[in-house]
């Protein structure tokens, strides 16, 4: 006698389940981007960096703080810095067609605003959800040793890059010197490094990463999916995501 078609259904589906390995995480993707250019030489940081901590605790938006050197020379060297970070900005003003400043926030690779304007910014993120809100879909999730880094489809002949944005969830500083001599500052999602790791042309797509990158570059990361111009300028963010606790 033959097994039912329900049971066979459901055998098949028991040997699916037991055949996927476990997740260890997961995440999907956010409705918003906000990256911060902040230094802790700056007088005019403190405000925005309080302002993005606040973002921070958001689980629906990614929120990156990109640390820039070009204050140390005040008195103080920003111990989080790093010059690719700078390299970013600047590129961001060739787009914006504007000088390069702190605190700047850019919302969505579209809209450069001060970073320390709440109401500007909170504006910009319920703006940006619409029409021009984050339109691909982007997951991430890591199985075993591995991130999986998953693209959705679009009706688009544009191509962006896949950036991969290492971060640092959480550090308290004190500066000893410079404009914001005495201040302890509590900066969150501190960049240390990104990369581009693909290009999308608009197919779906996934990508297979090694997770102990993570681990070694502050034990979080977030991509971006990005548009870039053919001068490798930073255009609109398309779709983004980040990573949960290790």
């Amino acid at each position: 006698m033959g097994i039912p078609a329900t049971r066979r259904t459901l055998l098949k589906l028991g040997l699916s389940l037991l055949s996927v390995p476990a997740i260890a995480e997961t995440r999907q993707g956010a409705r918003g981007v906000v990256e911060l250019f902040t230094s802790q030489g700056c007088s005019s940081c403190p405000p925005a960096d309080a302002f993005f901590a606040e973002l921070a605790e958001r689980d629906d938006i990614v929120t990156l703080a990109y640390h820039v050197d070009y204050w140390d020379y005040l008195g103080w060297k920003d111990s989080l810095a790093r010059p690719e970070n700078a390299d970013r900005q600047r590129e961001y003003s060739k787009v914006f067609d504007s000088t390069v400043y702190t605190p700047q926030a850019v919302v969505n690779g579209r809209i450069n605003l001060v970073g320390s304007d709440r109401a500007a910014i909170l504006s910009a993120l319920q703006e940006q959800d619409g029409v021009h809100g984050l339109s691909v879909d982007l997951d991430l999730s890591a199985i075993g040793g591995r991130m999986i880094v998953e693209v959705g489809r679009a009706s688009t002949s544009d191509q962006a890059h896949i950036i991969l944005v290492y971060y640092k969830p959480r550090q308290v500083v004190e500066i000893d010197a410079g404009e914001n001599a005495g201040r302890t500052a509590d900066y969150r999602d501190i960049v240390t490094s990104f990369q581009t790791v693909g290009i999308w042309h608009g197919d779906a797509m996934r990508l297979e990463l090694p997770k102990s990158e993570m681990s070694r570059r502050g034990g979080r990361c977030a991509v971006l999916l990005q548009k870039v111009d053919e001068d490798g300028q930073p255009g609109p963010i398309l779709g983004a995501t980040c990573s949960q606790a290790v």
